[in-house]
């Protein structure tokens, strides 16, 4: 399950940084041709709540994608780490930010952050390997 960030609750409590650690099953948010997760992906979050309520949330996630190579279609299993960086505001987000009320729902930015990690094409040891590419 991927959580929230009580906001007001931990700005009163004077608790203005954190760590989330989650895992959650990506098969719910996104669908990858040939390919699957071949396990839960790893999230860590580090947040800072700020004086006029805003969060900044730095996003680790980890994930393995298992199937088809994009070349040669040989069975191969690969792991990605990707860093994200989220701004969450008071209110409705502006298309740059995110927005909230009390609660900042991380579940949209997950989301955003693990489709732009995904990589365009996986390929097998042989084919990175076969003309020096590293794709």
């Amino acid at each position: 399950m991927i959580p929230r960030i009580d906001v007001r609750g931990l700005a009163a409590k004077k608790q203005v940084t954190g760590e989330l650690l989650f895992e959650f099953e990506a098969v719910d948010l996104l669908d990858i041709p040939f390919m699957e997760f071949s396990s839960p992906v790893q999230a860590a979050a580090d947040y800072e709540i700020f004086a006029d309520n805003k969060v900044e949330v730095r996003l680790r996630l980890t994930f393995t994608l298992q199937g088809s190579c994009s070349r040669c279609l040989a069975e191969t299993e690969q792991t990605f780490t990707e860093t994200a960086f989220g701004l969450f505001e008071q209110g409705e987000g502006d298309g740059e930010s995110y927005g909230y009320l009390h609660f900042a729902d991380l579940t949209e930015f997950v989301r955003d952050s693990l489709a732009f990690a995904l990589p365009a094409k996986v390929l097998c040891n042989g084919c990175r390997n076969s003309d020096g590419e590293n794709e």
